[in-house]
């Protein structure tokens, strides 16, 4: 099956591609699986700077689990929790990757194809582009690790709206919901989400990861320790910042090494 989860490398951007154009992309058990360990491979890959999530083709970035394997391994809440395990792993994974990412979205984005999506930083949509969540007409419950992703996104309320009426909705509408970044026409969607990988590779990394954990700890009301608010400025020791001090003076484009 690893062959329907692929990675491509351009240097130091990595594309992960959900491989199932005749299931639009669906997600089997098997994917799911293969789908955490080629995150976690990529998170540990120092020569990775970010990663971009597809699906394959220009119909769909994915419907979703594959609905066809239910009756074998999710027909009971037994088989389901030990399949949602899978699907956690998968989206934690993701989730908590330390490289940016971003989603290229064409056509149809949905169900768990949605919360892949929603996990990663930028999601860029063609103006064909559908979204949704209508798991509530299948009898099914989006479950806490999915779900928090998708609330963390939009909020409480536009994450009920989305859940409760189980609509498939156009690119404009998931703009104004907060679902995606930004849509361009559906022939540039490929270009766009390849630009600002590489504008996101370009920067330095030790400053990404910095800001991916000031935004996460700033969602805990906790108040900050000095050593959280001294960590702000360990930045100006790393080599990165001497690089890119130096490469703004000479007004040159910096190489950063991520030290």
């Amino acid at each position: 099956m690893s062959d329907t989860i692929l990675v491509e490398r351009d240097g130091d951007i990595a594309t992960v591609i959900l491989n199932r154009p005749e299931k639009l992309n669906a997600i089997s058990m098997q994917m799911w699986t293969r789908l955490e360990e080629v995150v976690r491979e990529l998170s540990s890959d120092n020569g990775v700077r970010c990663i971009v999530l597809r699906g394959a083709g220009d119909k769909a970035f994915s419907p979703g689990a594959d609905i066809s394997e239910f009756s074998e391994h999710r027909a009971t809440a037994e088989q389901a929790e030990a399949y949602g395990k899978l699907v956690h792993g998968a989206t934690g994974a993701l989730g908590n990757c330390p490289i940016p990412t971003v989603a290229m979205i064409k056509g149809i984005c949905v169900g768990g194809g949605l919360e892949v999506a929603s996990l990663c930083d930028i999601r860029i949509c063609g103006e064909s582009s559908r979204f949704g969540a209508p798991i509530s007409k299948l009898g099914l419950v989006m479950a806490y690790p999915e779900i928090s992703g998708l609330r963390d996104l939009v909020g409480p309320q536009v994450a009920l709206e989305i859940l409760l009426e189980a609509r498939i909705f156009d690119a404009a509408e998931a703009l104004q919901k907060g679902l995606v970044s930004r849509i361009v026409p559906d022939d540039e969607v490929e270009a766009e989400a390849m630009a600002t990988a590489r504008r996101i590779a370009d920067g330095a990394p030790l400053v990404h990861r910095w800001h991916r954990k000031f935004l996460d700890r700033l969602a805990d009301p906790t108040p900050l320790s000095d050593a959280e608010k001294k960590e702000c400025f360990a930045c100006f020791d790393t080599e990165d910042f001497r690089t890119g001090y130096q490469a703004f003076l000479d007004k040159k484009k910096p190489e950063f090494k991520g030290r």
